[in-house]
This record gives C-alpha cells, structure tokens and sequence, in this order.
C-alpha cells in the first residue's frame, strides 16, 4: 500500500501489526477460538433500556499525554471496571488499540470478566482477524472505522461481526460517511466528534449527521462529554448513548461521575425516544 495520507498511513500500520499477530496464531486458530468464546451480551438492549445510556470506556493513554493508567497489570482494569459497573453504566468500552493508545485485548477480557454488562471493543478494525480476536477476548460490539474502509471491506467486515453474533457500530465523522453505514445496512452509528487524523473535536458533528438518519438507527455520540450538561446537549440532538472517556479517566471518583451522567440521562427531563 502506498502510505501517502494520514489515513493510509494508519492502515498500514494497523496491518503490519495484525500481521505481526497472525504469525504467531494462524487466521485459523484465531476463527475456530471465537466460535468458542462466552456468549454475546446484548449491546443494543443495553442502549435502548431507557433514556440516554452511558457507555463508559477504560483507556489507559491517548496519544501525546501523559498515560493515565501507570499500572501494567490488568488489577487497574479490573478495579475500574467494577467501579463504572457499580456507577450505573450501561455498557463499558475497552480502548484494545496498541499502537497509539497502549490498549491490549487482554485489558478487554479482564474487563469484561468482572463486570455483567455488555463490552465495546474500541479498536481501529480492519481486518477479519481483528475481529474473529474481539470476538474471543470478549467483544459484544465491535466498531467498524468507515473512514478508513472502502466500500466493499466495510460491508463484508460488517457482515462478519454480525455472523459471530455482534453488534457491529459503524463510526462516521460526516455525513457521506454515514449514507455508506445506511447502505451497507448498519442498525447502530456513532458519530465520533474527534478527528482520527489529528484529534481535533467538535461537537456540532453529531447534530449535523443524526438527522439523516433512519428513525430505527440507534445514535450514539462519541467524544466531548466532560459532564451531564454535554450528555443533555447530546440527548437533545437525538443521542441514544454517548461514550465518556478522558473524563471518567481523569476523575478522582470515577463511580461517582458515572453516577452522575447516568442520572442525567435517566432524569425525566433528558430526551430519549
């Protein structure tokens, strides 16, 4: 591949990598391994239970700051997996992405063991192994970057995450991005506010895509929730869910801000279908 955008460049590394994987344990092994693994847990039940839904994620660094789990243990991941279940998450989302967020499917599985509620793998998934690895560390959605993958991979990428029994979330940043999740049949779209290529936010992303969705879409907002002011701001422009991150990393009392943003989104005055 000729590494000539930012985004090919990001390609070729994430393949390099699963390369570097699939030396060691076969495209083989890995399929037969997930047919195996523990049954899916129901992501988008969890979504739809009531009002606006909290996907808390555990991550243990983002690119160019300081790591916010120094921990190379997975006791850390575990801790706060409870400490976000006992908040009132709806789902949890584990960051698994090696190369720029220090993330491992072995934080997934441990995060997932301790806890009850469904996981979201948060990875750039690229490749069928990838997702046949989700799958047996415990993945129950799985997310599917159309910015990165043409047509023809995105569908058939979508097609397998839903063959293993996955809910497959496809992740736009405009709104062509989004006509192509239509397309290819996606039931669940995030829109992520952040850049991919230079982390940039910007929050009117998702008020700008979500009214050219399908009304049975399920609508998550990915990044800019700092607290339950924002989760509103999301619930009003017809949010399902939204994913909080850096916030509940940084938090002193991560339970406790979890707590709070699950309230707002229960309160009877937040929007919710």
């Amino acid at each position: 591949m000729n590494a000539s955008t930012p985004a090919d460049r990001i390609v070729s590394e994430v393949l390099k990598d699963v390369a570097a994987r699939e030396a060691v344990i076969s495209f083989k092994e890995i399929k037969a391994s997930s047919r195996d693994a523990p049954a899916v847990r129901d992501g988008i039940g969890a979504i739809l239970r009531s009002g606006c839904g909290v996907i808390a994620e555990i991550k243990r660094a983002v690119p160019g700051r300081r790591p916010f789990v120094e921990d190379p243990s997975v006791d850390s991941i575990i801790r706060l997996a409870h400490e976000l279940e006992d908040g009132g998450a709806h789902l949890i989302a584990c960051q698994t992405e090696r190369l720029r967020f220090h993330g491992s499917l072995e934080d997934m599985k441990a995060a997932r063991a301790a806890v009850d509620v469904p996981m979201l793998c948060r990875d750039l998934i690229i490749d069928p192994y990838q997702i046949h690895e989700a799958r047996f560390f415990g993945a129950d959605l799985v997310p599917l970057q159309v910015e990165l993958l043409d047509q023809p991979r995105f569908e058939s990428l979508l097609d397998r995450v839903e063959s293993l029994g996955m809910t497959a979330v496809a992740e736009v940043r405009t709104p062509e991005e989004a006509d192509r999740a239509m397309t290819a049949g996606a039931r669940v779209v995030a829109v992520n506010a952040r850049s991919l290529i230079d982390g940039r936010i910007d929050r009117q992303l998702f008020a700008g895509i979500v009214p050219g969705l399908p009304e049975a879409t399920l609508r998550i907002a990915m990044s800019g929730v700092r607290s339950p002011k924002d989760l509103l701001s999301y619930a009003s422009a017809g949010a399902d869910a939204v994913v909080v991150g850096e916030e509940i990393m940084l938090a002193e009392d991560p339970t406790r801000l979890t707590r709070s943003l699950v309230a707002a989104g229960q309160h009877p005055s937040c929007p919710s279908r």
